[in-house]
């Protein structure tokens, strides 16, 4: 099951990017060449980076390649180093909770409640924050498998480069 979904968030990435590069590429065309800078790509560009952003840290947490402060842990080993490895878990998935479900479905709620839409494409702000929401979902998805492991008794394995896939 991790595999599919790493693989399902590997091509939305993807996808978001290249979409991202294009629509920066035209806004610098369109403005540099023609005179005439392109809104919708500028606003559509804003947007991509966002959810970018939030679903590309939520993939790189799963792969455990995320930038940690690992100074204590390293220097840990057997059970201390399993109960650190736990209750960083609980720290991470209590923010991803909390904040990002449990605040950023509020944050959507309001917003596509109160109508905010975006200036240029007029979507629904709503739908812009959906990224918060969605991307807690998967970092607490992952917290929870990670969880499952430091229960068996064993590390979380740290994704190498040469385990990525190339597709």
């Amino acid at each position: 099951m991790k595999s599919a979904i790493d693989s399902l968030l590997r091509w939305v990435i993807i996808a978001i990017f290249t979409v991202l590069v294009a629509c920066v590429t035209w806004q610098v065309l369109s403005r540099y060449v023609l005179g005439t800078p392109s809104t919708l790509t500028d606003e559509i560009a804003r947007f991509l980076f966002m959810w970018l952003a939030l679903i590309g840290g939520a993939y790189t947490f799963g792969a455990r390649r995320h930038l940690a402060i690992d100074l204590l842990t390293s220097t840990l080993s057997g059970r201390r180093k399993l109960a650190s490895e736990a209750a960083i878990l609980l720290v991470v998935a209590s923010f991803a909770a909390v904040v990002m479900i449990w605040g950023g479905y509020s944050l959507v709620s309001r917003t596509l409640a109160s109508g905010q839409v975006t200036p240029a494409l007029r979507i629904s702000m709503g739908w812009i924050y959906g990224a918060i929401p969605f991307a807690g979902a998967v970092i607490l998805y992952y917290c929870a498998l990670f969880f499952a492991e430091v229960a068996r008794g064993r590390m979380p394995v740290v994704e190498s480069d040469s385990d990525l896939p190339i597709e």
